[in-house]
């Protein structure tokens, strides 16, 4: 690598660009450049030469036709140690281009606009830029390339320190961070044009994938594990990697599975003031009331020993009543669309708890995305809902009465955000007994009902959703001993009329969902 002598400039994001090109004609650089930042940069004083009187072309098309052409490509491409190639340019006029400076047409934000035109969008696909990033940093042994603004002052530190050259190390950097670049920008044009020709079709022939790194988290699940946590391209819904936090350490692996888990659930509750409370990816505690505070004292009621630790997830402001009920608790996370200020006082005196400002009335959009060996599984978010609870199959001798309907509506939503196989306890408006993530459900129907006993919680009178069928009459039997009166399961197993049987034997009510909702 011998010094940069000469450097073509073509930018859409222009903050900086004038400093560093300030600093580039200090160190003797030569500055090419186009349309745009070269106006920007002879406003500011500095000698450029347009592109055009570089390459002897005009430009053309609207800007479409500038770049693309030998005296650009042959110019970057050129190996300055391979004598042919030195021939070559020689002998067609090629002079070295040394360092190129690109960042692209700003299709990602075009397209974010819901309101965007196609032709705009189309308008906004960079042809001549990637083709500049792609030729310098297959050259990057010989030539300098920067697509990051952010790479601006570290690489006119050295070569001001290097006189006027860039280490190796440097370019394969840089020539690494471009490649990425290109082709999340690839990406994103693949997906918006696959969306605007077959908007119904889900999912592709082919899954381009590309995510930011944000950070890198101190360990994954387990301390022995790296993890890192990156950013969905055009995520329009709720997103907890770009939540505000107003105080506590930085999030972990299982920070963000929590937190995800219990927005996802705490959503599914909008007209009332509503409280979730999730240990291990898990609900351990949900509960609605006419206050904020009231409903989380009565979802912390439901497992007072499993909400130690727990995430908190919110979907109205923390008041003052609210915080000093939680602060009774060690708890790692506070979610909620904002926090009183009184709040705030009370909870700054423990500043290791995490306090996330987020509002979760948004939907809730994407895929959920699994990794299996040698593949990925890709589905849709389980969204399914029942808006009428009496429009579902009565299928015992008792139709449920208004109260257990609504116990009925509140048990559903919250068993989709469990672990199968889940069995939860309700009243109309508490959680009484979670059981889920057993092998059998008829162990979780006991674990549910042992764990409300052992707390002194009464389950007479209370509703229970199950996520899949009852596969035996067994565990229609463990919760009508339990206390419950009324059930909603998806039906559908070869013993249905053992089920219905039973739940006839014990005058419990119960309808079939006729949808199923596992997660594993």
């Amino acid at each position: 690598m011998s010094k940069v002598q000469r450097a073509l400039i073509s930018v859409s994001d222009k903050n900086g660009i004038v400093e560093f090109a300030q600093g580039l004609s200090g160190l003797g650089v030569e500055i090419v450049s186009t349309g745009g930042t070269a106006r920007a940069l002879k406003d500011a004083g500095l000698a450029v030469r347009d592109v055009s009187e570089h390459t002897g072309f005009p430009e053309m098309m609207d800007g479409r036709l500038k770049t693309l052409h030998p005296k650009i490509h042959g110019g970057l491409l050129y190996r300055r140690d391979n004598p042919k190639d030195r021939e070559e340019t020689e002998a067609n006029g090629i002079t070295p281009i040394d360092m190129v400076v690109v960042n692209l047409y700003p299709f990602e934000q075009t397209v974010s606009d819901p309101a965007v035109k196609f032709e705009d969008a189309i308008e906004n696909i960079d042809i001549g830029g990637p083709a500049m990033l792609r030729a310098a940093s297959k050259n990057f042994k010989d030539v300098t390339v920067i697509v990051d603004p952010a790479d601006y002052m570290k690489v006119l530190d050295e070569l001001k320190s290097g006189n006027g050259e860039t280490s190796g190390d440097t370019r394969y950097y840089l020539a690494r961070k471009v490649f990425a670049h290109t082709a999340r920008y690839d990406t994103l044009i693949s997906q918006y044009l696959n969306r605007q020709a077959e908007p119904d079709v889900i999912f592709q022939p082919v899954l381009n994938m590309s995510y930011t790194r944000i950070s890198s988290l101190r360990y994954g699940e387990n301390p022995h594990m790296k993890a890192a946590v990156y950013r969905e391209p055009l995520y329009s819904g709720l997103s907890i990697v770009d939540a505000k936090i107003l105080q506590g350490k930085d999030m972990s692996f299982n920070n963000y599975l929590d937190s995800s888990a219990a927005i996802d659930l705490a959503k599914e509750f909008r007209d009332r003031p509503t409280a979730v409370i999730v240990k291990h990816n898990n609900p351990c505690g949900v509960a609605v009331d006419d206050s904020i505070s009231q409903a989380y004292k009565k979802a912390f009621e439901t497992d007072p020993v499993s909400a130690f630790g727990g995430v908190i997830s919110l979907n109205r402001n923390v008041d003052e009543a609210t915080a000093k009920e939680i602060l009774t608790l060690f708890v790692e996370i506070i979610i909620a669309p904002g926090f009183d200020v009184a709040a705030l006082k009370l909870l700054s005196g423990k500043p290791n708890i995490r306090l996330i400002e987020l509002d979760i009335t948004k939907d809730v959009t994407g895929y959920e995305m699994r990794k299996i060996q040698g593949g990925l599984l890709v589905q849709e978010k389980d969204t399914g809902m029942i808006e009428d609870m009496k429009s579902l199959k009565v299928v015992t001798r008792r139709a449920p009465t208004d109260e257990e309907y609504a116990a009925l509506a509140f048990s559903w939503r919250i068993c989709k955000h469990m672990k199968s196989n889940a069995i939860v306890y309700t009243s109309a408006h508490q959680t009484l007994g979670i059981g889920c993530g057993q092998t059998s459900r008829v162990d979780s129907a006991k674990l549910a009902a042992m764990k409300a006993a052992n707390i002194n919680i009464s389950l007479k009178g209370s509703a229970v959703a199950s996520d899949a069928f009852f596969p035996a009459r067994d565990g229609i039997d463990v919760i009508a001993e339990a206390g419950a009166t009324a059930v909603i399961q998806p039906g559908g197993s070869i013993r249905d009329a053992d089920t219905i049987a039973a739940a006839d034997e014990h005058n419990m009510a119960m309808v079939f969902s006729e949808m199923r909702h596992f997660r594993h």
